[in-house]
């Protein structure tokens, strides 16, 4: 009788997987390996290949990037325009994914206007930073001409060299760009909630404020927390709209930590040293702060269960210990 090969199909796992991790290695970890060793050298210069790490004050470049004045300013701003833009964006989000998921209200299209929300979010940065330019241009631009016309303005006005203006008009391109994604995001939340858990709350007598905030919100809250820790990342990377927009002016107003780690390595002196060490910087804030919100928004009921089970599980085996004991003292006062 002939045998039967046992075939392993696990290593075909492991195959399928060897392109993404090579591509990761390439990629993701050796440039943050790299990027996190030569913030501790003196790199700088462009094309030095040549380089020491500093044995005497390793921290050197970390302490100049963290009492420099224009990455203080850069920080300030990041959280400002992040925390800006967000509160919009998730309100809006939150109130156009109650008004597609909500059976009561039939919407027709709802097709086209996911389609429109989510549009903006399809258009190329250097795009939407053109578009911004010239609508604000000066003397000539669209929005000149509104206000000249309305009687706003006697003449047309720059605008753009106004700090105000400019970080209002970053929130906005920021908040028009990503709402439609966080939409699509939370609506696939609402999408994988159990439809008998709101005809339960309908048959309740629950109107639809209170079957949102009572029913939704509760159950998208994994989704909420994905929502905010991807939106804090993106914003505390935020580089294109502030770089291509205004090149971080004017006055700096809109300078980003992203743009400042730029022009840091690729203008002026080439300090890659120093821009390595910003960027370990805001990695190690990004990381810590997505704990603490991880922490802070954390399924608590689900860690009282599974504290539950673990000391229901100690129990038992101590029991089964004990158990056990009395069993083997049994046995050697019958021998």
């Amino acid at each position: 009788m002939r045998k039967r090969k046992h075939h392993g199909y696990a290593k075909y796992g492991y195959i399928f997987s060897i392109p993404f991790m090579v591509a990761f290695i390439l990629f993701s970890l050796y440039p943050i390996v790299y990027t996190a060793l030569i913030g501790f050298t003196d790199l700088k210069g462009l094309g030095m290949t040549n380089f020491h790490f500093l044995t005497e004050d390793p921290f050197r470049n970390f302490k100049i990037i963290l009492t420099n004045p224009s990455f203080q300013q850069a920080l300030r701003n990041t959280v400002f325009l992040w925390i800006c833009n967000f509160i919009p964006q998730i309100l809006l989000a939150l109130l156009l994914t109650a008004w597609f998921t909500d059976k009561r209200s039939k919407v027709k299209g709802q097709g086209l206007f996911k389609v429109l929300f989510y549009m903006p979010n399809i258009i190329t940065a250097a795009t939407v930073a053109i578009l911004f330019n010239a609508l604000f241009g000066y003397p000539m631009g669209p929005v000149n001409d509104l206000l000249v016309r309305l009687g706003i303005t006697n003449e047309p006005v720059n605008l753009l060299i106004n700090k105000a203006v400019a970080k209002g008009v970053v929130i906005f391109i920021q908040t028009w760009m990503w709402y439609g994604y966080t939409m699509v995001v939370l609506i696939s939340g609402v999408l994988g909630i159990s439809p008998e858990i709101f005809e339960a709350a309908e048959v309740d007598g629950a109107n639809r404020v209170q079957t949102f905030f009572y029913v939704t919100i509760p159950n998208i809250k994994t989704i909420l927390l994905f929502t905010l820790v991807t939106s804090l990342i993106g914003g505390l990377n935020m580089f294109d709209i502030p770089k291509l927009f205004l090149l971080g002016g004017p006055d700096n107003a809109t300078l980003t930590t992203s743009v400042f780690i730029y022009n840091q390595a690729f203008s002026g002196s080439y300090m890659y040293n120093r821009a390595a060490a910003a960027s370990m910087i805001m990695f190690l804030i990004i990381c810590v702060i997505s704990a603490f919100m991880f922490y802070i928004l954390r399924d608590k009921d689900e860690e009282l269960r599974l504290r539950e089970i673990r000391r229901q599980e100690k129990k038992y085996k101590q029991e089964l210990k004990a158990q056990k004991r009395m069993e083997r003292e049994g046995a050697n006062v019958t021998q």
